[in-house]
Protein backbone atom coordinates (compact mmCIF):
# COMPACT_ATOMS: atom_id res chain seq x y z
CA UNK A 1 0.00 0.00 0.00
CA UNK A 2 1.23 3.59 -0.65
CA UNK A 3 0.68 6.60 1.34
CA UNK A 4 -1.42 9.14 -0.18
CA UNK A 5 0.55 12.61 -0.07
CA UNK A 6 -1.83 15.05 -1.74
CA UNK A 7 -2.51 18.50 -0.25
CA UNK A 8 -6.89 17.39 -0.40
CA UNK A 9 -5.89 14.87 2.30
CA UNK A 10 -3.74 16.20 4.65
CA UNK A 11 -6.29 17.25 7.41
CA UNK A 12 -7.49 13.67 7.54
CA UNK A 13 -7.46 12.54 11.44
CA UNK A 14 -6.54 8.36 9.88
CA UNK A 15 -3.99 7.24 8.06
CA UNK A 16 -4.72 7.05 4.19
CA UNK A 17 -3.60 4.28 2.11
CA UNK A 18 -4.36 3.17 -1.61
CA UNK A 19 -5.17 -0.06 -2.24
CA UNK A 20 -5.41 -1.95 -5.27
CA UNK A 21 -8.57 -0.66 -6.37
CA UNK A 22 -10.78 -2.27 -9.04
CA UNK A 23 -12.62 -4.60 -9.77
CA UNK A 24 -15.96 -2.85 -7.64
CA UNK A 25 -18.53 -5.63 -7.70
CA UNK A 26 -22.36 -5.39 -6.96
CA UNK A 27 -24.59 -7.83 -6.76
CA UNK A 28 -28.42 -7.26 -6.74
CA UNK A 29 -30.45 -10.11 -5.89
CA UNK A 30 -34.11 -10.16 -5.23
CA UNK A 31 -35.05 -11.15 -1.55
CA UNK A 32 -36.73 -14.07 -2.57
CA UNK A 33 -33.63 -15.76 -3.15
CA UNK A 34 -32.72 -15.27 0.37
CA UNK A 35 -30.83 -18.09 2.57
CA UNK A 36 -30.74 -19.88 -0.73
CA UNK A 37 -27.41 -19.49 -1.72
CA UNK A 38 -23.76 -18.70 0.72
CA UNK A 39 -23.24 -15.27 -0.18
CA UNK A 40 -19.16 -15.46 1.22
CA UNK A 41 -19.07 -18.54 -1.39
CA UNK A 42 -20.30 -16.98 -4.45
CA UNK A 43 -18.63 -13.88 -3.75
CA UNK A 44 -15.07 -15.22 -3.38
CA UNK A 45 -15.74 -17.82 -6.49
CA UNK A 46 -16.93 -14.21 -8.88
CA UNK A 47 -13.53 -12.92 -7.96
CA UNK A 48 -11.72 -15.88 -8.83
CA UNK A 49 -13.62 -15.45 -12.17
CA UNK A 50 -12.01 -12.14 -12.11
CA UNK A 51 -8.70 -12.66 -11.62
CA UNK A 52 -9.06 -15.57 -13.91
CA UNK A 53 -10.44 -13.79 -16.75
CA UNK A 54 -9.73 -10.12 -16.48
CA UNK A 55 -6.61 -10.12 -14.47
CA UNK A 56 -7.68 -8.50 -11.67
CA UNK A 57 -5.31 -8.76 -8.30
CA UNK A 58 -6.98 -10.47 -5.49
CA UNK A 59 -6.84 -8.17 -3.08
CA UNK A 60 -8.74 -5.57 -5.53
CA UNK A 61 -11.50 -7.29 -6.14
CA UNK A 62 -14.17 -5.86 -3.68
CA UNK A 63 -17.64 -7.38 -3.89
CA UNK A 64 -20.62 -6.19 -2.26
CA UNK A 65 -24.12 -7.86 -2.03
CA UNK A 66 -27.35 -5.82 -1.77
CA UNK A 67 -30.76 -7.51 -1.09
CA UNK A 68 -33.22 -5.47 -3.64
CA UNK A 69 -36.74 -4.35 -3.28
CA UNK A 70 -39.52 -7.62 -2.95
CA UNK A 71 -40.94 -6.71 -5.88
CA UNK A 72 -38.91 -7.43 -9.63
CA UNK A 73 -41.71 -7.05 -12.47
CA UNK A 74 -41.09 -7.94 -15.71
CA UNK A 75 -43.19 -7.03 -18.85
CA UNK A 76 -46.99 -7.08 -17.64
CA UNK A 77 -46.13 -8.73 -14.46
CA UNK A 78 -47.63 -12.12 -15.36
CA UNK A 79 -45.52 -14.25 -13.44
CA UNK A 80 -43.51 -13.66 -10.58
CA UNK A 81 -39.59 -13.22 -11.17
CA UNK A 82 -36.75 -12.72 -9.33
CA UNK A 83 -33.59 -11.04 -10.23
CA UNK A 84 -29.32 -11.26 -9.99
CA UNK A 85 -27.27 -8.74 -11.56
CA UNK A 86 -23.82 -8.42 -10.88
CA UNK A 87 -22.08 -4.95 -12.51
CA UNK A 88 -18.13 -4.90 -12.24
CA UNK A 89 -16.72 -1.47 -12.72
CA UNK A 90 -13.07 -1.85 -13.80
CA UNK A 91 -10.48 0.14 -15.37
CA UNK A 92 -10.15 0.64 -19.46
CA UNK A 93 -7.55 -1.75 -21.06
CA UNK A 94 -9.33 -4.91 -20.90
CA UNK A 95 -10.19 -6.71 -23.84
CA UNK A 96 -14.01 -6.93 -25.40
CA UNK A 97 -12.64 -10.87 -25.23
CA UNK A 98 -12.10 -10.86 -21.80
CA UNK A 99 -14.38 -8.96 -20.67
CA UNK A 100 -17.34 -11.48 -21.77
CA UNK A 101 -15.25 -14.47 -20.48
CA UNK A 102 -15.88 -12.46 -17.64
CA UNK A 103 -19.55 -12.00 -17.76
CA UNK A 104 -19.92 -15.82 -19.41
CA UNK A 105 -18.20 -17.25 -16.38
CA UNK A 106 -19.96 -15.50 -14.09
CA UNK A 107 -23.60 -16.24 -15.74
CA UNK A 108 -22.25 -19.88 -15.88
CA UNK A 109 -21.62 -19.36 -11.68
CA UNK A 110 -24.78 -17.85 -11.51
CA UNK A 111 -27.09 -20.46 -13.31
CA UNK A 112 -24.99 -23.48 -11.43
CA UNK A 113 -25.43 -21.78 -7.71
CA UNK A 114 -28.96 -20.15 -7.62
CA UNK A 115 -32.43 -21.63 -7.80
CA UNK A 116 -35.34 -20.17 -8.95
CA UNK A 117 -38.09 -20.95 -5.91
CA UNK A 118 -41.25 -23.11 -6.92
CA UNK A 119 -43.26 -20.88 -9.60
CA UNK A 120 -41.03 -18.18 -9.97
CA UNK A 121 -38.78 -17.65 -13.34
CA UNK A 122 -34.94 -16.24 -11.94
CA UNK A 123 -33.27 -13.65 -14.34
CA UNK A 124 -29.14 -13.52 -13.99
CA UNK A 125 -27.68 -10.46 -15.76
CA UNK A 126 -23.96 -9.93 -15.87
CA UNK A 127 -22.61 -6.37 -17.09
CA UNK A 128 -18.93 -5.03 -16.85
CA UNK A 129 -17.89 -0.96 -17.01
CA UNK A 130 -15.36 0.91 -17.61
CA UNK A 131 -14.27 3.41 -15.10
CA UNK A 132 -12.70 7.17 -15.14
CA UNK A 133 -9.03 6.16 -13.68
CA UNK A 134 -8.41 10.17 -14.22
CA UNK A 135 -11.13 10.98 -11.35
CA UNK A 136 -11.69 7.42 -9.47
CA UNK A 137 -10.64 7.38 -6.19
CA UNK A 138 -10.73 4.85 -3.33
CA UNK A 139 -9.15 4.78 0.08
CA UNK A 140 -8.97 2.39 3.34
CA UNK A 141 -9.11 3.29 6.96
CA UNK A 142 -7.15 1.16 9.23
CA UNK A 143 -9.24 0.47 12.81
Amino acid sequence: MVGVERSFLTDVPFPVTLEAPVPQISVDYSPSLDGSFDRRELGEAINRLAVETIAARPEGCKTVFRRTDPEVVVGYGERTDAQVFVQFRIFPGRSAEAKTALTEGVLALLAAQLKPAPGERLHLAVDVRDMDREVYRNTAIEG
